[in-house]
Formats: C-alpha cells, sequence, structure tokens
C-alpha cells in the first residue's frame, strides 16, 4: 500500500524546524502542496527569522511545491489570512497539523501567570485558531484532515510543565468533540503524542537519546494519521521507532442508592469506585451518563434508558 498526498493542500505550523519541518518534508515528497508555517522564534516564544522559507527552499530543491508562511498562531485574523493565501495560490487546503509550540518550564510555585496564558494561548488556541480558520472549507469541500500535537506531559503529567500539560491534555479533548462534529463531513482529527528531540528538548535529553529520538521517527504516524484513510479520534504516541495508542477510559459505574449517598458512603465504595477493571474507552460524553444510568438499572431494575452528558 502507498500512501500519498497528491493534489493535497497541507499547512503544518510550527514547521521551520524539528516534528514540523520533517512532516512538511515528507509531505512534499509526496505529492502534497505545503504551506510551511512558522514564525521562526526560540523556544520561548520570542524574536522571529526566516526558518519557514529555509524550508520551502528545501521542498523545492527536491522537487516539491511549497510556500513560507509567518503567520502567528495566535491570531484569529492570521490564521484566516494564512487560509485564504493557501486557497488562492494552491487552490484549496485539505490538511492541518498543528504543530506550533513553545516552553516555559518552571514549577507551578514559580510560574508567572502570564507563561502560563502565552503556552496555553500557542498550543491549544492556536490550534483551535488553525483548525477554526480551516472548518468551513473542510465542511464546504467536504473533506479533511486535522492532527493535534498532544504530548506526554498532557496524557500523563511532568514535573514542571504545568502550563505544557494543560494545554496538551486540552487538545486531546478539542479532537474528540471535533471528530465527532466533523464525521459527517468527512473530516478527521486525531491526536498525536510525539517524543522527540528537537530545539524544544535539546537540554531535556542526554545526548544519545537525543540521537535515538530523532524527529524522523514521528513522521510515519504522523502522516498515516492525516492521510486519506485515517482513522478519526485516535490519540498515538511515537519516538524512536517505538508506536502505541492511549485512550480515555473509564470503568463501571458504581450506583449508590440513597441511604448510602454520604460522604461516608463513597468512601466505603472507593475500592470499588476506583477499580481499576472493566475499562472501556467512551466515544462520547453521553456514555457516562449512560454508564451511571446502567449501574442503576442493575441495582433497581428501573430508569431512564438513555441521558445526554
Amino acid at each position: 500500500m502507498s500512501i500519498d498526498f497528491k493534489d493535497k493542500v497541507a499547512i503544518v505550523t510550527g514547521a521551520g524546524g524539528g516534528l514540523g519541518r520533517e512532516y512538511a518534508l515528507e509531505l512534499g515528497r509526496r505529492g502534497a502542496k505545503v504551506v510551511v508555517n512558522d514564525l521562526g522564534g526560540s523556544r520561548d516564544g520570542t524574536g522571529t527569522s526566516d526558518m519557514a522559507a529555509q524550508v520551502v527552499e528545501e521542498i523545492e530543491k527536491a522537487g516539491g511545491t511549497a510556500m513560507a508562511n509567518g503567520s502567528s498562531v495566535t491570531e484569529y485574523d492570521q490564521m484566516e489570512e494564512m487560509v485564504a493565501k493557501a486557497k488562492e495560490k494552491f487552490g484549496g487546503v485539505h490538511v492541518l497539523i498543528n504543530n506550533a509550540g513553545v516552553l516555559r518550564d518552571k514549577t507551578f510555585a514559580k510560574m508567572e501567570p502570564e507563561d502560563f496564558d502565552f503556552v496555553v494561548k500557542v498550543h491549544l488556541v492556536g490550534s483551535a485558531y488553525a483548525t477554526k480558520a480551516c472548518w468551513d472549507t473542510f465542511r464546504d469541500q467536504a473533506y479533511g484532515r486535522v492532527l493535534m500535537t498532544a504530548s506526554s506531559t498532557g496524557l500523563f503529567g511532568n514535573f514542571g510543565q504545568a502550563n505544557y500539560g494543560a494545554a496538551k491534555l486540552g487538545l486531546a479533548g478539542l479532537t474528540k468533540t471535533l471528530q465527532l462534529e466533523g464525521a459527517k463531513y468527512n473530516i478527521k482529527v486525531n491526536t498525536l503524542s510525539p517524543v522527540a528531540g528537537t530545539r524544544m528538548t535539546e537540554d531535556l535529553f542526554p545526548e544519545e537519546a537525543f540521537k535515538l529520538f530523532d524527529p524522523v521517527n514521528v513522521v510515519p504516524a504522523a502522516l498515516f494519521l492525516v492521510s486519506e484513510d485515517a482513522p478519526s479520534n485516535a490519540i498515538v504516541g511515537a519516538g524512536a521507532g517505538g508506536f502505541h495508542s492511549a485512550w480515555t477510559v473509564m470503568n463501571d459505574a458504581v450506583w449508590l442508592p440513597d441511604d448510602q449517598r454520604t460522604v461516608e458512603g463513597f468512601a466505603e465504595n472507593w475500592s470499588k469506585i476506583s477499580d481499576f477493571s472493566n475499562l472501556k474507552a467512551p466515544q462520547s460524553g453521553a456514555e457516562q451518563s449512560g454508564a451511571i444510568l446502567t449501574a442503576m438499572q442493575k441495582v433497581t431494575g428501573t430508569g431512564p434508558s438513555s441521558a445526554r452528558g
């Protein structure tokens, strides 16, 4: 099976280096017309450079087609303008990889509110802005592929990254709603949790690990998740040649009758409520309500047949 992106236009944010650069290069090799978006700033989001233009030059030297874009994902009007320019030059937009990001790591005790705000705005709000700018086009043409970039920090936590983790788990949540809203328009939305040695992580990895986690090793997962036959609502981890899936899961609900529905009753039932078994991965929020009603019906034999979450 060969996967190509011929006749597809792909936008990759944060594509001036690291993961985004590798995505853009491979999309170009596989026939996509690529919009290389990057401000060219430093890891903390300050400054600018011509990084995007350099990647465009690489794509074109390899025989591909690309254009540079220096718009900021934190400005919605700039995201709208980016999409308009892509449509004017290439005739459409079909793929969006939300990869732009910054780091401002500190323990929560030492973190300034503006550093929390800025990291959340770039990662979470920026991805929402870029996606919103593409959304009507995707709906109108009944085709769209969106990839959100989460992180193990968002999914599982990491010391000193409260701002980053909050944004990254938010992106997984954004995916879960957008994949529902986009389904009838053939818009597929997925979440990638990459582990890669980039300028964002160069002082976090030992030298040998940094080399092992080359960004190129994440590309197979990223491009499959924005391909024509991609799944939707997947959370995929990738790094150093290893790939896995992750899920947001819950166990069976424990229904407490009126006389046990107290703080003490909850405490007495905590071992069952927190039992790590019978796990399932809901496909929408309504399934939480449904699980509670199912548990009630098992105990009482009665109850509404459905509820909205």
